[in-house]
């Protein structure tokens, strides 16, 4: 299915607000069957989120860490696993509308902050409906990200929230791809950019 949207050429251009899709011959196993938002891409190199990996923290652990009374009924939720970098660090991805300390947006139907009032109004239950929390990031230097593309690793597509916010985390993956008409299973390593 063609979308206009999906520029032919990205690893020259700015990759901020799409998914990387790990290609099915991805060989590093933490990104394997990944899909990662990118939320920073530029000449210092690119940040994304991957939001397909569930951690062992709930959401309740973290409030707890902050001090944060949890009436959000959302204390039993798993924390993504947003990549191996800092896993300390929380990021929170979210619908626009809602404005916070760090608030940044990635597209105009996606946003992150990463400061603590957002977690503040998240355990109040007063927070963004559509948010995803994740510890830690992915990733790259100047030119890898670009050199990995080109190696094939990872396929990029448009983000889109229903992706991020209404599908399982199990399905994001696939489902990214079948949105656009690709199916990853019949994808060997030759495969490039959609």
């Amino acid at each position: 299915m063609p979308n206009s949207n999906i520029d032919s050429d990205l690893t020259h251009g700015n990759l901020r607000g799409q998914f990387l899709l790990a290609m099915p011959g991805m060989e590093d196993p933490r990104f394997k069957h990944a899909i990662a938002l990118i939320v920073e891409h530029n000449s210092d190199g690119a940040m994304g989120i991957v939001i397909n990996s569930l951690s062992k923290v709930h959401w309740r652990e973290v409030f707890e860490q902050l001090s944060l009374e949890d009436i959000s009924l959302r204390g039993d939720e798993s924390v993504l696993l947003g990549g191996p970098m800092s896993p300390e660090q929380g990021f929170v991805l979210h619908g626009t509308g809602m404005q916070f300390d760090s608030t940044t947006e990635i597209n105009t139907d996606i946003s992150l902050s990463a400061s603590k009032d957002i977690l503040e109004s998240l355990a109040t239950g007063r927070g963004p409906d559509d948010v995803l929390l994740a510890l830690g990031y992915a990733g790259w230097g100047p030119g890898q990200l670009e050199q990995e593309l080109a190696e094939n690793a990872w396929l990029t597509l448009p983000a889109e929230p229903e992706i991020l916010f209404a599908t399982p985390v199990e399905k994001r993956w696939e489902s990214a791809a079948a949105r656009h008409g690709i199916d990853l299973s019949g994808l060997g390593s030759q495969a490039g950019h959609a």
